[in-house]
């Protein structure tokens, strides 16, 4: 059992309020998208494959990001899109854009 299936530790909710799943999304959307302004600023210094496939990588988390918002906003949020359960806090403190649980996302890899 790794570290992101133990269950909620004793004083931390089961689950992000909106407010947390909201501030962690918006961390994350922001990096991604300096990221993405860093890798268009390096031009053509860098290999025009590598930058095209790290700009395609940023594209895909954000619109997982997006998408994650979305769940925010319909109130599905934080549960797993494999199998409805809820995905534990801590991963969302680590993924916040996640769409699965741990098993899931295992199964769906």
């Amino acid at each position: 059992m790794s570290s992101l299936d133990t269950p909620p530790t004793e004083g931390r909710p089961e689950r992000l309020t909106a407010h947390e799943a909201r501030q962690r999304l918006e961390h994350e959307r922001n990096a991604r998208l300096t990221q993405l302004r860093a890798i268009e600023e390096a031009g053509r210094d860098v290999a025009d494959q590598v930058m095209a496939v790290q700009k395609e990588a940023v594209r895909r988390v954000l619109a997982e990001i997006e998408a994650a918002f979305a769940r925010v906003g319909d109130g599905s949020y934080g549960a797993c899109l494999g199998c409805s359960r809820p995905v534990p806090a801590e991963r969302l403190e680590i993924l916040p854009y996640t769409r699965f649980c741990v098993a899931c996302q295992r199964h769906s890899a």
